[in-house]
């Protein structure tokens, strides 16, 4: 079984909590996720299945959307409220400044991971580290807000909707929000809305997913370019031969197709003009 499954996540489930069910559900060898959703979210979760494991870059590299709650005035270690209080402070927040500061927010910057992430620094992952209370310098990631919403305040707490670019920690977000109102912040809700194109409204529950749900790798493709080659060039190709300008000049992946357009190979472009075999269907 190769393709992808669009799960929506539930509240108290790490990502891996998630492959390991499906995989036990349909029996499967190979499943992994197309980008880490923390355990305290919910919503949008893009499973890999089989030889679409080869594609989990393709999500992870989208822009991604989402709604959550931030709870302001205290910081916690973990950016969320799942984790320990650090500081606090009473600050009366004015209403129509947070809305104002919202619309700040809305632009491209270089944005503080936090420690209680899945990034990996000499090998170590951040959250691994934080558990045993070290905290090291991360670097930090170029992110864009496209959209950044307060949709209310009361009790010291804001819903809001956001749409942002790969690589964006909504943790973060949070936070960096909160210190431009010169005060803290955590959130203490997030559901993933969007992954590029493929929205949470079409997702399963890990319960009502079933095989029927599974996006296959020829409907994935289907709108990607294809190339057709000769028969003595899908034979090289089926073993992961590179392909040059003498076959094409296109800067964009395409699908390699046979006489009878039967989908034979992924190939995305490299920097040196060369096309590299990503999956062999």
């Amino acid at each position: 079984m190769d393709g992808f499954l669009l799960i929506d996540k539930p509240i108290g489930m790490t990502s891996h909590d998630v492959v390991f069910k499906v995989k036990k559900k349909f029996k499967l060898k190979k499943v992994g996720h197309t980008g880490t959703l923390d355990p305290f979210a919910s919503g949008l979760l893009i499973l890999c299945l089989g030889k679409a494991t080869k594609l989990a870059d393709l999500f992870s590299n989208l822009d991604k959307s989402y709604e959550g709650t931030i709870n302001f005035n205290k910081h916690y270690d973990t950016y969320d409220t799942t984790g320990h209080i650090v500081e606090e402070k009473e600050f009366v927040l004015d209403e129509k400044d947070i809305y104002d500061t919202a619309k700040s927010m809305v632009k491209a910057y270089d944005q503080l991971p936090p420690m209680y992430s899945a990034i990996k620094i000499d090998g170590k992952k951040l959250y691994d580290l934080a558990r045993q209370g070290i905290d090291i310098e991360r670097p930090k990631r170029h992110v864009e807000i496209f959209k950044f919403d307060i949709l209310n305040f009361k009790d010291n707490k804001s819903d809001f909707i956001t749409h942002v670019s790969k690589g964006t920690y909504i943790r973060s977000l949070a936070v960096d929000f909160a210190d431009k109102l010169n005060t803290f912040a955590a959130l203490s809700r997030l559901r993933r809305l969007s992954v590029g194109s493929y929205h949470v409204n079409s997702a399963k529950t890990l319960e009502d997913v079933t095989i029927e749900d599974v996006m296959t790798l020829d409907s994935f493709f289907s709108s990607y370019k294809t190339l057709e080659l000769s028969e003595y060039l899908i034979h090289l190709v089926k073993n992961g031969v590179y392909l040059d300008q003498r076959q094409t000049t296109t800067d964009e992946p395409f699908v390699v197709v046979d006489k009878l357009q039967n989908k034979i190979a992924y190939y995305e472009p490299t920097e040196n003009g060369k096309y590299k075999p990503i999956l062999i269907f």
